[in-house]
């Protein structure tokens, strides 16, 4: 009881920092638009090519492709420059950039629409560790576990949402004002970031001595030199693979361990967004309670084991069951890593950490999710998820002996910015 009451303490005082309602305004508008690029273009771009897979795969290549090339850089850049400038000018110029789509479709080439997806992909490299920055200078260092809670909690509503959303949008309007959808919310969300407080100046004598490559080398030495980033590596790299089977091969537990037909990936997929909704509003109970790193090692080892009970069961209840379950522990594992990150790093190297980390998840999900394919032609489906499980499981053997850190001391004894306290 004790632990609940101060977990919802905790996220009420959260709730009324100006700065976490600002970028919480920001972050829905933002996910409005994405949902609706994510579906409006997928639906366009089927009924374009007639299903073709090609063209279909290179929407994901658009989103993920820019994260390899700019998530270190913008990190770096996010380091160096203002965040909430460089925030609003980087929802500015999606804005820019998808209005700009818009007239090409109506007057040239639809395949313009790739380039939607591309532009603001890349521009999402800078802003992203912009706003991890904000957190560390604005959220008290008790409040960061239910902050990323709230946030973790707006995610899965959007995955359950998001979706119908973005086919209720194409399917009445089609792509034109779909795509104007998309830049009105992003435009609305850099209007909304006018809300956050002036940022702090920038030392730029110091700056104008540092080299914009020294100090993309400086953040990969920190990482490296700090024992809990340096481990976080590892598990964001062994997640990725284990995320890159489940999420490209669901479609044949459907069809081939549950003998359901192709559409009932659907509910599996509400049944694990409602899950993650349940499941961020879990953690903040616990955030208070258990550390950071005890919840990594909790949430990798459920969702380790559910993987491998998902790909033996051909029980339509169980395998829902343990969606749910596995659900459950996904927001847990994001809300424990951005803790760890955010709590770990120094304030100067929020964006080059996030810039650091982020490619080690999203290159091992690609590469499993390129090889997910072959692997079915010589591996059975339950192999493979067991192996999926094995995976999730040496990601949590990887956490234990990183149980006895404790966050630095220094970052409790920041004062909290002018402005920006309840009220």
């Amino acid at each position: 009881m004790s632990t609940n009451t101060a977990a919802a303490a905790s996220s009420g005082h959260v709730l009324r920092n100006r700065f976490f309602q600002t970028v919480l305004l920001s972050n829905i508008l933002l996910q409005i638009g994405i949902w609706v690029r994510n579906f409006a273009i997928l639906l366009y771009v089927t009924d374009k090519t007639g299903n073709d897979p090609i063209a279909v795969s290179l929407i994901s290549v658009a989103e993920f492709a820019p994260i390899f090339v700019f998530s270190f850089i913008g990190g770096t850049f996010a380091d160096r420059w203002r965040p909430k400038r460089t925030m609003i000018w980087c929802d500015f110029l999606s804005a820019v950039s998808v209005f700009v789509v818009l007239l090409t479709i109506t007057f040239a080439a639809w395949e313009a629409v790739y380039l939607a997806t591309f532009v603001s992909a890349i521009l999402s490299q800078f802003s992203q560790p912009s706003v991890m920055k904000l957190f560390k200078q604005n959220i008290a260092p008790e409040q960061l576990q239910s902050a990323m809670a709230i946030f973790q909690s707006l995610i899965a509503v959007f995955m359950v949402v998001g979706p119908s959303l973005g086919v209720i949008v194409y399917q009445n309007f089609d792509i034109l004002p779909s795509i104007a959808v998309m830049g009105v919310a992003f435009l609305l969300s850099a209007l909304v970031l006018f809300r956050l407080p002036d940022d702090a100046p920038v030392n730029r004598d110091e700056q104008v001595e540092k080299h914009i490559v020294r100090e993309m080398k400086e953040g990969l030495q920190y990482v490296l030199r700090n024992p809990v980033l340096r481990t976080l590596c590892g598990v964001f790299a062994l997640a990725g693979l284990a995320v890159g089977i489940a999420q490209t091969l669901g479609l044949f537990i459907v069809t081939e361990r549950l003998g359901k037909p192709k559409e009932f990936l659907q509910f599996i997929m509400m049944v694990n967004g409602a899950a993650m909704l349940v499941g961020g509003a879990a953690s903040m109970a616990i955030s208070k309670k258990v550390s950071p790193q005890k919840m990594l090692a909790a949430g990798m080892l459920c969702s380790a084991l559910c993987t491998v009970a998902i790909g033996y069961s051909q029980s339509v209840p169980l395998t829902l069951v343990m969606q749910f379950v596995n659900g459950l522990s996904f927001p847990i594992i994001q809300i424990a890593i951005s803790t760890m990150m955010l709590s770990w790093s120094d304030q100067a190297y929020v964006g080059r950490v996030n810039g650091v980390l982020s490619p080690m998840f999203v290159g091992a999900m690609v590469i499993m999710m390129a090889a997910a394919g072959p692997l079915m032609k010589v591996m059975p489906l339950v192999t493979i998820y067991a192996v999926s499980g094995a995976l999730m499981f040496a990601g949590m053997l990887m956490v234990v002996p990183i149980f006895k850190h404790k966050a630095p001391e220094a970052a409790a004894q920041q004062p909290s910015p002018s402005g920006m306290g309840a009220h």
